[in-house]
């Protein structure tokens, strides 16, 4: 008996002589490979490139080394001293305002950012003209000086030079901004940027108390450098109260960074739905390989060669195959992140280091592997199963049945490892493990529908046409297409139809459902002496109109049961409530849109402890309950109040919803500013155009936002993101479609055989072709129906469970689904069918 090592030599001997004939039959696989794990190696890789560049960069784009931010107010003497302690010291100041035309013919909501001369401590504002900044924003005939977005240039059509007034103050613009190297540290905002000194910002009035106003106190340190943990333990053990939000440069931008890896768990999970679909591609190819090889494999049988040593032959082909899949994938992963970065640059101010990520490499290199030899491994069980005699009687693969256990134990193992390497890599196991799950039961689901398929086309009733009847014939019959079809483009075409009424669902939302409920205005930062001549002025403007004011203070929550909420694990969903400042207001009534679901509202006239009314869900998330205390601090000062009830809140309804809502007692003699609504569903974009230039001339101080203008910059945005997203699931359809090609490559000596029969038999070639496009169409048009399905439940869950958003069904959507469907599996059919029937009878049938 020969050693293992020697079998394995022999094998490896005549697996290389074998692949000197080229990778004829392998190109399908290859490219399923390629395609997949390119598609892993470039989402890691992109993601890391960018993770490593906010890290690296973080000093730049917080434009400190640490950053201490307060909300509504400005650090005291105290605290002032005890950050200079660290180093250097910069102030910029940040809030929403509205700008507008010295003759108030045009006005437009601004981010403002006002700064001192220090910033930034890190990095370089670059503007144009090209000069520096304490130049351009200098003061010069009572005009601040200001650079803008050039955004704000073209919506107001004004040019450098021209001024605006913003508030009480006049600004003369002198530059657009073409670089700001802190932009991503201060977040998203919905308006352009208008940046200007500090002085210019409070002389315009629009700081005030009660206004929204974020104060960045940012740090460039002294040596030796402080940690950043000392450096909180410190503000908390000298400064308790004083309600900052602490930010160091390896965490300059948390947001995009979070959004950064949700993405890319996201691409990760497409690129392996691609991967483990082009998984069913690399067991056809090998299948149709193996079966190009029927007569090599009998007479290595027949010259004594063991089972195992014809195994090891063609295992040792597929994995050096494979790994030149998974090669020309890894150089599409490693090319990615500067084409990326290059793209990224005029958006991020970052720079992608153009190196190469072994991590990211080798994870997508083994997600490869692993998903070919899960996928190989049941065609090469069959080759060791099947007798050589079956094989030269040109039978084997179309019945044999399964393979030994042996096999089906390691085709497990290898699913298993797959699947335990897709969640321990993932940041969100959970979502991994569900869409996991979800994929193999769409796997399962497939297979079954398949066979629901074969079983009523083999029950259909009798069919007069001869090339229908063939067609339904081909459905049902051993070896039939059905299940690879489905198969092959099902899960694609689901993922596709999910995004697709995810999508459509959330524009119609924005675009036609909420801004017929949403209030026509919000009004921010209403001072108490403005109150009621700003009343006045609106309800005589829109009398049909609903006027709606709360009284508005912003807070941080700092502890939860007494618990510093840095302490508290909280999950992913609930996060959210913790991250910054939230808007706080008290009630004495339930407000509107608001259902009390536990406890008890507070009476009137209430005098006790503070209570507050906590939003259910957000609630839930944050693990409270009745009676469970939390600790909020406003303008620098702790108040613990206790949870008197669950309510609760319409967020979809775009109101003035609050998470929390106080006892009026809880704020009782605290200056702070309101907030209004406008509701005037019959108002006609002239009469709204003449609120908010009247609002904007009359009470300069008072930021006006028009809800409208603000969903479409929501819907632009969400458009965008939704058309990212579709092309990268667009990979799976890739996917699909090579997996489609594959299992027809596989099943062309069968249809080869079939066709030589027939015409033989006196079918013509019109008549052949009319039953495969209706066998084709038939099937298409299955798959796509389960696609509905399946995508629409998916789509129903996300947008109904998750979103709270009603559901619709979309006809376009339908509609699209099945004309990929039957352009895909008529068109990729009939290509392979038109050089079967090419074939000539004699040399197949002189094989029968």
């Amino acid at each position: 008996m020969t050693s293992f090592g020697t079998r394995l030599s022999i094998a490896f001997r005549i697996a290389l002589r074998e692949l000197r004939g080229g990778l004829s039959g392998f190109y399908i696989f290859l490219a399923c490979i390629a395609l997949g794990t390119g598609a892993i190696a470039a989402v890691n890789s992109v993601s890391t490139a960018i993770t490593n560049a906010i890290s690296s960069e973080g000093r730049t784009l917080l434009a400190g080394d640490v950053r201490f931010e307060l909300d509504n107010r400005e650090a005291t003497s105290d605290e002032l001293a005890f950050l200079e302690g660290f180093g250097t010291v910069s102030v910029t100041t940040n809030l929403r305002s509205m700008a507008r035309l010295p003759d108030g013919s045009d006005q437009s909501l601004v981010e403002i950012k006002a700064v001192d001369e220090a910033y930034p401590l890190y990095g370089r504002l670059i503007a144009a003209p090209d000069q520096p900044l304490s130049e351009l924003l200098v003061a010069d005939n009572g005009a601040y000086g200001a650079v803008v977005a050039p955004l704000l240039l073209e919506r107001m059509n004004m040019k450098v030079g021209d001024e605006l007034l913003v508030g009480n103050a006049r600004f003369r613009i002198n530059g657009t901004i073409v670089t700001e190297p802190d932009s991503i540290s201060d977040g998203f905002g919905f308006a352009p940027r208008f940046l200007t000194s500090r002085e210019g910002l409070f002389t315009s009035g629009l700081v005030a108390t009660g206004s929204l106003v974020e104060h960045a106190y940012k740090i460039r340190y002294n040596e030796p450098a402080p940690t950043a943990d000392a450096i909180r333990e410190r503000a908390q053990a000298e400064h308790p109260t004083a309600g900052w939000s602490i930010r160091s440069s390896d965490r300059a931008a948390p947001a995009l960074t979070e959004n950064v890896e949700r993405f890319s768990q996201f691409l990760t999970l497409v690129g392996l739905t691609a991967l483990v679909v082009g998984g069913v591609g690399v067991a056809n190819a090998v299948r149709a390989f193996l079966d190009s090889k029927r007569t090599v494999i009998a007479t290595l049988k027949c010259v004594g060669a063991p089972a195992s040593v014809v195994v090891m032959v063609y295992l040792i082909q597929i994995t050096l195959v494979a790994s030149v899949g998974i090669l020309a994938g890894l150089v599409l992963g490693a090319i990615a992140p500067p084409i990326v970065a290059n793209y990224l640059s005029g958006i991020l101010p970052i720079s992608a280091e153009a190196t190469l990520y072994p991590r990211a490499l080798l994870l997508a290199a083994v997600f490869g592997m692993l998903v070919t030899f899960a996928f190989a491994i049941l065609p090469l069980g069959h080759a060791r199963k099947v007798p050589a005699t079956a094989l030269f009687r040109e039978q084997g693969f179309e019945a044999s049945g399964l393979p030994s256990w042996p096999y089906l134990l390691a085709m497990a193992l290898a699913l298993g490892a797959l699947a335990a390497l897709a969640i321990f890599t993932s940041e969100q196991r959970r979502i991994a493990t569900i869409f996991l799950a979800a994929m193999a039961a769409g796997f399962v689901l497939l297979r079954v529908v398949a066979m629901g398929i074969a079983w009523l086309a083999k029950r259909s009733p009798p069919i007069h046409s001869a090339a229908l009847r063939l067609a339904v014939g081909n459905i049902h019959r051993p070896g039939a297409l059905t299940p690879a079809v489905t198969l092959s483009l099902g899960l694609g075409l689901s993922l596709l139809v999910a995004l697709a009424l995810i999508d459509g669902n959330l524009r119609r939302e924005l675009t036609g459902n909420l801004p017929e409920r949403a209030p026509n205005f919000f009004f921010v930062d209403i001072q108490s002496g403005e109150i009621d001549g700003f009343r006045n002025l609106v309800e005589g403007m829109a009398p049909e109109g609903k006027l709606i004011e709360v009284p508005m203070l912003r807070g941080r929550i700092v502890e939860l049961n007494g618990t510093d909420v840095a302490k508290v694990e909280v999950p992913p969903e609930g996060r959210w409530v913790l991250r910054g400042d939230r808007g706080l207001t008290y009630a004495k009534n339930i407000p509107e849109n608001s259902t009390v679901t536990e406890g008890e509202w507070w009476a009137d006239g209430y005098t006790g402890e503070p209570l507050v009314s906590f939003a259910e869900q957000e609630g839930r998330e944050l693990g409270l309950k009745i009676g469970d205390t939390i600790t909020i601090n406003v303008l620098g000062r702790n108040i613990t109040a206790k949870i008197a009830n669950f309510r609760t809140v319409e967020w979809e309804s775009l109101s003035m919803n609050f998470v929390m809502v106080f006892s009026p007692n809880t704020f009782a003699g605290a200056p702070h500013a309101w907030l209004a609504t406008l509701i005037d569903q019959d108002a006609t974009s002239a009469e709204e155009a003449s609120i908010l230039r009247s609002v904007t001339q009359q009470f300069p101080t008072i930021t006006t936002v028009r809800v409208k203008d603000a969903l479409d910059v929501v819907d632009r945005l969400v458009g965008q993101l939704a058309t990212a997203i579709r092309a990268a699931a667009a990979i799976a359809l890739i996917a699909s479609v090579l997996v489609l090609s594959g299992a027809l490559a596989a099943g062309n000596r069968a249809r080869t055989h079939d066709a030589v029969i027939l015409k033989t038999l006196g079918a013509t070639r019109a008549m052949l072709i009319r039953a495969f496009t209706y066998e084709y169409m038939l099937l298409g048009a299955a798959t796509a129906l389960f696609a509905l399905v399946a995508g629409g439940g998916i789509a129903w869950f996300v947008l109904s469970q998750i979103m709270k958003l009603p559901s619709n069904f979309l006809p376009d959507v339908a509609a699209m689904t099945l004309v990929i469907a039957l352009v895909v599996t008529i068109g990729i059919g009939l290509a392979g069918t038109w050089r079967i029937l090419g074939q000539k009878a004699a040399p197949v049938l002189r094989e029968l």
